[in-house]
């Protein structure tokens, strides 16, 4: 297995570097690109990458990406107001799909978002990264405009915590990469496996149910590489990401549920019990917390009647 993974990471593993602008415009022709930023209160953040998006590859000299989509997921803060104001459409959640009602998760807002979407290729990217590049959406568009085999690219970089490099991603290195190299050893050499930073073909991400919650990073990674193949897996070194922090409490919430997440994908079993008990110091000693694992998934797009009919329009 190390053997086919070594081999994978030499055909399928690049740097942002090795796809100029000039071949990607050359390659992309009738192509369409949709960038999606799904966001929940992240109005410090969500207007620089929507700006920098549309100045760099929107509306300057190098017109790579055609839609540029922010999903608020009910946000408490500006960040509707603000992503607008620097030039985003904005859908709010609840509002796409309305008979399916919404469930609090990234994996829900994704989904929906091939709804209110037509780019050929769709790309998302976290809406609290800072200090955002471009690189970020060229590197992992550029292997589907040049590669027809490539249907799936994930994003690859260093995560600090702080000032202390290679540190960020707890969640990747404690839960994710452990499962995936014992059960799913041909997706030991994706650097991020859990990373917000990919792009796929439309015509796969359809085919393909999505957790609802913080598994969906990790579900459709394993789905995609049962559908398509390892082959048509790439990821790609776009450099340094810099974002937000979660504490180590809501922490232990995303890992019971990326691991639930595996879990379905193990064996589709029962889970005995889907909460997770975490606890807090209060005035008398620790007090417990139970937090529901998410466990809900949402059926392949292309299953769903709106989008079909859309679709044939």
């Amino acid at each position: 297995m190390l053997d086919e993974v070594e081999r994978w990471l030499t055909r399928r593993s690049w740097s942002v570097a090795d796809r100029p602008l000039g071949r990607l415009l050359a390659a992309k022709k009738n192509t369409t690109v949709s960038v999606v930023l799904p966001a929940l209160n992240e109005e410090e953040t969500v207007g620089e990458i929507v700006t920098t998006i549309r100045g760099a590859l929107m509306s300057g000299p190098v017109p790579l990406v055609d839609e540029l989509v922010v999903i608020d997921s009910a946000s408490s803060d500006r960040t509707a107001e603000v992503a607008a104001a620097a030039g985003a459409r904005v859908v709010h959640r609840d509002a796409v799909l309305p008979r399916i009602p919404a469930v609090p998760g990234k994996g829900d807002v994704l989904w929906r978002s091939l709804m209110v979407t037509t780019g050929d290729i769709v790309c998302f990217v976290d809406a609290d990264l800072r200090e955002f590049s471009p690189d970020f959406v060229v590197g992992i568009v550029g292997p589907l405009l040049t590669d027809p085999e490539v249907q799936f690219v994930k994003a690859m970089y260093d995560r600090p915590l702080g000032a202390a490099p290679a540190q960020g991603g707890r969640v990747t290195e404690l839960v994710a990469r452990p499962l995936l190299n014992l059960h799913w050893p041909q997706l030991a050499g994706f650097v991020q496996p859990l990373g917000g930073e990919y792009a796929a073909r439309r015509s796969l991400l359809e085919q393909l149910p999505f957790p609802v919650g913080y598994g969906v990073e990790l579900g459709l990674l394993v789905d995609a590489l049962n559908l398509v193949g390892l082959d048509a897996l790439a990821q790609v070194d776009v450099g340094t990401r810099r974002h937000r922090h979660q504490d180590g409490q809501a922490l232990g919430r995303m890992a019971a549920t990326i691991y639930r997440t595996a879990q379905l994908r193990l064996a589709r079993g029962h889970l005995v019990r889907p909460e997770l008990t975490q606890f807090v110091r209060g005035e008398h000693g620790f007090v417990a917390r139970d937090h529901p694992v998410d466990t809900e998934e949402r059926p392949p797009m292309r299953e769903i009647g709106e989008y079909a009919a859309r679709r044939a329009a």
